[in-house]
């Protein structure tokens, strides 16, 4: 089996690439041109397509987005090219082969409303430029590929890279105070488990080929929610983070003593956030036979990789 995986060096990307080497042979892109010609760029479709044509893979695996979710009110046409029209031409390429595109969404499809998690077949109504592309995204996806798993995902973060708990992890060192949303509601998502999550949904989608496939199609092809266990908001996830922080590494020279809850109103952004990004994932764990660990896991996994591990 051939695997192309796109954007190998964002957060879930580089995680991907470890799980899914075991499964046969993988390509990794970044965004330039290679020397051998091959383009991992989501804003240019042409060399894309061709890359793909190139490679013939079995399955794509799409980690490369659009994600700057303020700057995208200001640049619309740019997220919907990598988000909406790059995943479109993709799926069509994917469809053209036979082969399997796994493409990754958001919470952001979502208003935000309630206090439910929300069902993969809930009605979508994103409240910024990038919840619009992405989910446009999603539905250019479906029409042009038969095969295709579309995993909606939130809060992710990772190791390396940026994201809210190493932005924590940085304040707290620098302020006696931080004030912290307490008004968003979701799950904090590591890229590893997305990564390994996609490995087994591979695993099982590749080996349902053969027999009727119409049938395997239909019951498996579609949109899932994959998301750590439980819930949290911004506020008790950088309490966690910190809290966790000073028992791993009493020694560094944390300076933070209060970390104040505040509502979303006291931060202006230029992108609306949905205050309720929780994501219902029984069909995820019924449809590929696995349970999702609680957050805290993950979080604390991290956390022990930037502080201990790695000595930083």
């Amino acid at each position: 089996m051939k695997i192309l995986l796109l954007g190998k060096n964002g957060q879930v990307g580089q995680a991907l690439q470890r799980t899914l080497a075991p499964l046969g042979e993988l390509v990794a892109l970044e965004r330039a041109q290679g020397s051998d010609g091959l383009c991992g760029d989501l804003g240019q479709p042409e060399a894309l397509a061709a890359t793909i044509r190139q490679l013939r893979p079995d399955v794509i695996v799409n980690a490369a987005a659009y994600t700057a979710v303020d700057k995208a009110e200001s640049e619309p046409e740019q997220a919907r090219r990598i988000n909406a029209h790059a995943p479109e031409v993709l799926a069509r390429e994917a469809d053209a082969l036979g082969a399997w595109l796994v493409h990754y969404s958001t919470d952001y499809v979502f208003n935000g409303s309630g206090t439910e998690p929300w069902q993969e077949t809930d009605a979508t109504a994103p409240l910024n430029v990038y919840g619009q592309t992405k989910l446009e995204g999603e539905l250019r996806v479906q029409a042009a590929c038969t095969r295709h798993l579309i995993f909606r995902t939130s809060w992710v973060y990772a190791a390396h890279g940026s994201n809210f708990a190493k932005t924590m992890l940085k304040l707290a060192q620098e302020r006696e105070r931080l004030t912290v949303i307490n008004d968003q509601w979701g799950a904090p998502t590591g890229a590893e488990l997305i990564a390994s999550v996609t490995a087994v949904a591979i695993q099982k989608v590749t080996a349902k080929e053969g027999g009727n496939q119409d049938a395997n199609l239909k019951k498996i092809a579609g949109i899932y929610h994959l998301v750590a266990a439980g819930e949290t908001n911004w506020h008790a996830y950088a309490s966690h983070v910190i809290r966790q922080a000073k028992a791993l590494r009493p020694d560094m020279p944390w300076a933070v003593q209060d970390i104040a809850p505040v509502p979303s109103s006291a931060f202006v952004t230029a992108a609306q956030r949905p205050h309720n990004s929780r994501l219902n994932t029984h069909k995820l764990q019924a449809a590929f036979g696995i349970s999702l660990p609680d957050w805290q896991q993950g979080v604390d996994s991290m956390l022990a990789e930037i502080l201990i591990n790695k000595n930083t």
